[in-house]
């Protein structure tokens, strides 16, 4: 399990000082709709909320 998870996406609700991600858990997903990716941009962080 990952010690930091960093982020830079600083209009998320989970988004800490130092680009931490204070959620409790990170859920990564497939652009394809499955289980494969090749690369980054192949996928999408679907724990994303915007900042009230």
């Amino acid at each position: 399990m990952a010690k930091d998870v960093l982020c830079e996406v600083n209009s998320c609700k989970y988004w800490a000082n130092g680009n931490k991600c204070n959620a409790s858990s990170i859920y990564v997903v497939s652009h394809h709709g499955s289980n494969q990716a090749r690369n980054s941009e192949e996928t999408d962080c679907k724990t994303f909320e915007p900042k009230a």
